[in-house]
């Protein structure tokens, strides 16, 4: 009898009974641990991965264009005008670098370029695309030659071919096709799931072009691919003027900064609008974190303390009165942060929330001094933010006590 009365230790545990799961076994025993489930957004995460990887190169300053097509069959394929992976023979392995990107958990990347900014997930994102894919095929244009590798469920099934290539074009072509072994409710990809958030990551990025093109005409039973493209120069600015585009913004521009602070690199646009709700937009190294984090938070707390320093210096606030609300503060404002910072600790293995604490200093410091400044330059503008804030917190008041009669009445 076990020490703990009432369980029976009569099953023997051991070392047998210890099964060892390793590299790519492991991801597609536990594919959850990698991509968060193997639902619809587990599926498109695959996507989001190798995109990253792209993403790098653009913040690296080697990419312009990400192409990413859903193809006829259902397959998805993603180019980049990049410098192209690897193809040396990696002398850890003995395989050329390729094959062991495809096909290696943990694989630190080492490239004359600062990879700590970027999003994916290091060393693993490619690794587990392959692992989770029935049929995988890469293309690698680099040093005037093209590289071809086909992968099946995570290992390599053809040798790595090598040609010559007359034109001086570089980058990654990657196409896979999920593993409905894996993705047993959908392996289909959904358009406008992939459209929200290439159009993210162009505004996140400035200046880089990004299409998607839809082939699945008999399947969808359309006349022709559907095709869309996102560039947005101006960065963030010009993604939060989308954004907005059918609101009526209270101040026309943008209030908008850029800068860096103890190695993290910040960017912030703010406009409020005559919307009824807040919309608050996270992204850390290019990912939209979907349950915000510590640069939300800094975000949200460097506004609410502006707004109401500024309705006390405008006396609309006596000195016994409470300070307003932060989501009275935000009502009807739209807002992006965007930070890159090195080694991010992410909440989940989708990155949904950032939670490196020092990113709410920053964001926190940098969007107060940019908020003062543009307020004392545009006292108009401050008003009508400040007038707003206290509408909808006397609005509040006023529902609050509606629901607290009602509540007395039905006792």
């Amino acid at each position: 009898m076990s020490i703990i009365e009432g369980i029976d230790m009569a099953d023997e545990y051991d070392v047998s009974n210890i099964r060892v799961l390793e590299g790519i076994e492991g991801v597609r025993f536990r594919p959850g641990m990698y991509i968060g489930s193997t639902g619809s957004r587990g599926l498109h995460h695959l996507v989001y991965e190798v995109v990253d990887n792209s993403i790098e190169e653009a913040l690296a300053g080697y990419c312009k264009n990400i192409d990413i097509s859903i193809n006829a069959n259902g397959s998805i394929t993603i180019a980049d005008d990049g410098r192209g992976i690897e193809s040396a023979r990696d002398s850890q392995t003995g395989t050329f670098s390729i094959e062991t990107i495809f096909t290696t958990l943990h694989l630190g990347k080492s490239r004359d370029c600062d990879y700590r900014i970027g999003g994916s997930l290091h060393g693993v994102g490619i690794a587990v695309v392959s692992a989770l894919s029935s049929q995988l095929e890469v293309n690698v244009w680099r040093d005037g030659k093209i590289y071809t590798q086909f992968f099946e469920k995570g290992f390599a099934v053809s040798e790595l071919a090598v040609l010559p290539h007359r034109t001086d074009r570089t980058g990654t072509t990657i196409a896979f096709l999920p593993d409905p072994e894996m993705f047993q409710q959908t392996i289909e990809f959904d358009f406008d799931i992939l459209a929200h958030r290439f159009r993210e990551l162009a505004g996140v990025n400035a200046g880089i072009r990004m299409s998607l093109a839809d082939y699945r005409i008999q399947s969808l039973e359309i006349n022709e691919p559907k095709l869309e493209s996102y560039y947005y120069e101006g960065g963030l600015r010009d993604y939060l003027a989308y954004l907005n585009r059918e609101k009526q913004p209270i101040h026309e521009d943008v209030i908008y900064a850029k800068t860096e602070k103890d190695r993290i690199r910040v960017e912030v646009a703010l406009q409020w609008c005559d919307a009824d709700v807040d919309n608050v937009i996270g992204f850390a190294n290019t990912v939209q974190t979907m349950e915000g984090g510590q640069h939300c938070d800094g975000l949200k707390m460097a506004v609410t303390r502006t707004v109401n320093k500024i309705a006390r210096q405008q006396n609309r606030l006596r000195s016994d009165d409470a300070n307003l609300g932060g989501e009275s503060i935000r009502e009807g404002l739209t807002a992006i942060v965007a930070v890159l910072l090195p080694n991010p600790e992410w909440a989940g293995p989708i990155k949904a929330k950032l939670a490196n604490s020092e990113a709410r200093g920053i964001v926190d410091s940098i969007v107060s001094e940019m908020l003062s400044e543009y307020f004392t330059a545009r006292p108009n503008v401050a008003d009508a933010v400040v007038e707003r804030a206290i509408k909808a917190a006397d609005a509040d008041r006023i529902r609050r006590r509606e629901k607290d009669l009602l509540r007395r009445k039905s006792q």
